[in-house]
């Protein structure tokens, strides 16, 4: 079995680790001075600093980081990538850099470009590069035409961005929250009103039971470690439900906490690993188990809640055997953890990709948020529920209009503001956009940061689909694998300004619906980098009409967040905060009190079907997953500390099920779905016999084009798969 040099998450591990790179980074003084500017944290939607300190989160406590901040931190600070290198490697020698490599490279400082035939990327001017860009998709048909953002841009860019689409005539406007917690964002909407968290940061202060399911913050979320450390020290009780049993969530060293860090801290009172894919069922098991110990809050359903006698008459009618045959558990498991949620008295319920990841990630959602209103855990102090978002701004950029439908108020206002024509009907989402590219329906792509080969699925038809594109225009600090695997005809690669290095400050909004502003401040690196605002504005004035917008005003960040304060429902205080530098919570998002933002102000209960798929004789559920040393697509370290592995061309099974296939830990195997196939080494791990790991995104190449439906978030987190012992396939890589 592997085994992790570390015997619980956080420790001495995660300090030694600040100071190297601290080093890398050019001395711990100079990293400690950025991360205390008055800029919002670069990595994780938790959020912290603004204008309170970096450091510092809205509850006014010091000090508040972890590795990934540090890691984003000193990525941005990283040397500049020299001329000399697109002068000498050829773009074949670039396709074959592993993520980890590319983001070894450094800062990307000037405007690249590669044109179809051209055997390397080259230096361009920052107005040729605009002309071509503008020329091109200024000829384009708006509807082929679409725009894409990262949620590590700006609110700001956000808003400009949206705009500009708009009003050059398309709705094809997206993020990457299409192919992570969309799935949340419809149950949500669906069940109360909002598609966001209706808890915020205090309300975790206030439980006295947290439920963690399909989620791992000790390495993607370290910060929410110290709220479960707190929690557990009042007494209260955590739950993880998860396949793999993760080091970092049995056990944790908070590094700022004193007592933490010398005893360590339990986490987990009960530990649930169903089988991958089998969370409705779980969710189900549990309700029915809460049925059973009369344990519904009887009158809170009642007074304030719809849907409730379906649910019920569901749950009674599914007998105990299919559940737990579904889900992978026993009724012993199941009945633990409904006994400690009746014991309970108020309950946040947290939850990442594990459960959105899947053609029924919607349904897995509404069935954990059916266990919440049953308890009553929803409109009152202390309870609710909590989507675990990635990107520190993917909820701002959402809310500020990068979605390819609006809402009916937002639409009306920005139409009347700004004298545009809100193109009608919805556009395309993220995977529509792939589609329409790999049939030739899309002449141009702007990508607003990001990594969109790599956060799709089927990486081969992916990158085939992009390179159809006849010109990408991609917005970013750093080279990835997209920007050359997933390459336009035509590529320009602009480099922008990092949110600590802006001239003008920024907003950004965590998943707690808290809205920071950040003061930028000086370049890390010398280069032509521009800002995210600047750029688009530039790219506006080549797109759009002469004279369509007054060009010094959408180029001004306060003139933009005075827009949005008439514009976005929720953001009227972002109007004045230049002048007061007030951070706030967004209106009409979070509740206190059991009056929601549904048609009839109650929440709703949904009926959630058992899915249908099961492996075939033969076949183990495949998952995706991030290691402790990456953060989404980007790779970090190689090494994944908490899992013990040093390598990532590994598929992580379970100790039965690598005898029956009679193969040991380091052995060379193949895995097989429907499709592709990768070669790997065997890495034994606790994990629901069934079920096999692999890490995203190279892992990618094996997830199928399946989706949710009504999330259209591809299923990362159900891929039926095979294992076999190797006969000479692609290695552990991209290829295209």
């Amino acid at each position: 079995m592997a085994r992790p040099r570390v015997t619980s998450g956080g420790g001495i591990a995660a300090l030694t680790y600040v100071f190297r790179k601290g080093r890398e980074a050019g001395g711990f003084l100079k990293l400690y001075r950025r991360l205390r500017a008055r800029n919002a944290c670069k990595t994780c939607a938790v959020g912290m600093g603004g204008q309170s300190g970096g450091m510092v989160d809205e509850a006014r406590r010091f000090p508040e980081v972890c590795k990934k901040s540090i890691q984003a931190q000193t990525g941005d600070m990283a040397r500049s990538i020299p001329a000399s290198y697109f002068e000498r490697t050829p773009i074949a020698v670039m396709e074959s850099l592993t993520s980890f490599q590319c983001e070894k490279l450094g800062r990307l400082t000037f405007p690249i470009i590669a044109r179809k035939g051209d055997a390397h990327f080259r230096r361009i001017s920052w107005e040729e590069a605009l002309g071509l860009a503008g020329d091109a998709i200024r000829a384009s048909p708006p509807e082929q035409v679409f725009f894409y953002s990262s949620g590590r841009s700006s609110n700001e860019a956000a808003f400009l961005l949206q705009l500009v689409a708009r009003a050059f005539g398309t709705s094809n406007i997206h993020n990457c929250s299409f192919y992570c917690h969309a799935a949340s964002g419809v149950a949500l909407s669906e069940v109360y009103g909002s598609g966001t968290s209706s808890v915020v940061l205090a309300d975790l202060q206030r439980a006295d039971l947290v439920l963690l399911a399909g989620a791992n913050p000790a390495s993607n979320h370290p910060r929410l470690m110290k709220q479960l450390v707190g929690l557990r020290r009042r007494g209260g009780k955590v739950i993880v439900v998860n396949p793999l049993r993760e080091l970092g969530l049995t056990r944790f060293r908070v590094p700022s906490d004193w007592r933490s860090m010398l005893f360590g801290s339990k986490i987990s009172d009960l530990y649930l690993q169903p089988h991958a894919g089998g969370d409705v069922a779980v969710f189900k098991a549990l309700l029915k188990g809460i049925v059973e110990l009369g344990a519904v809050d009887s009158e809170y359903v009642r007074d304030h809640c719809s849907g409730w006698e379906e649910v019920k008459a569901d749950v009674e009618a599914t007998e105990w055997d299919v559940l737990l045959s579904s889900s992978g558990l026993t009724r012993a498991e199941i009945d633990a953890v409904a006994a400690a949620i009746a014991a309970g008295r108020r309950g946040v319920f947290l939850w990442a990709m594990g459960l959105t990841h899947h053609v029924h990630g919607v349904d897995n959602v509404l069935g954990l948020a059916n266990l919440a209103l049953a308890r009553g855990w929803l409109g009152r102090p202390g309870a609710g529920l909590l989507p675990i978002r990635g990107h520190s701004n993917v909820q701002g950029v959402h809310s500020c209009g990068l979605s390819p439908v609006l809402k009916k108020a937002f639409a009306t206002r920005l139409a009347e503001a700004y004298g545009i024509t809100i193109p009608e009907g919805p556009g395309q989402d993220t995977y529509a956009s792939m589609v329409a590219s790999d049939e030739g329906r899309i002449r141009a792509a702007v990508l607003l940061g990001g990594n969109l080969l790599a956060s799709n699925p089927d990486s081969r038809w992916a990158a085939s689909a992009l390179r159809k594109i006849p010109l990408t225009v991609s917005l970013t600090t750093s080279i990835n694998v997209g920007h050359v695997q997933g390459r336009g005809q035509t590529a320009l690669v602009l480099p922008v300004l990092a949110r600590d290095e802006e001239s003008q400050p920024t907003t950004q909004e965590s998943m707690f619906n808290y809205v920071r502003m950040s003061d930028g401040g000086r370049p890390s690196v010398g280069g032509e980098m521009k800002s995210e605002v600047d750029i688009i504005a530039s790219l506006a004035e080549r797109i759009l009409p002469s004279g369509r917008f007054d060009w010094s005003e959408v180029r001004s960040h306060r003139a933009l967040r005075r827009a949005m304060a008439r514009i976005v429902p929720g953001y009227e205080p972002i109007g004045a905060i230049d002048e007061s530098r007030r951070e706030f919570q967004v209106e009409g998002r979070t509740f206190h009190q059991p009056q929601f933002a549904t048609s009839d102000g109650r929440a709703r209960f949904h009926v959630t079907p058992l899915p249908t798929f099961a492996p075939a004789a033969g076949e183990l559920r495949l998952i995706t997953l991030r290691s402790e040393g990456q953060f989404n697509t980007v790779v970090y370290e190689e090494e994944d500390l908490y899992r013990g592995n040093r390598r990532r061309d590994v598929v992580m099974m379970a100790a039965g099920d690598a005898r029956s296939l009679g193969v040991g830990e380091g052995d060379r195997v193949v895995v097989t779905t429907s499709a592709g196939q990768l070669d790997a080494s065997v890495a034994i791990i606790d994990i629901r016999p069934g079920n096999l790991a692999m890490y995203y995104p190279e892992a990618n190449v094996l997830v199928p084009r399946q989706i949710d439906r009504r999330s259209k978030t591809p299923a990362f987190k159900s891929v039926m798969a095979r294992v076999t012992r190797p006969a000479g396939v692609s290695s552990f890589k991209f290829q295209v």
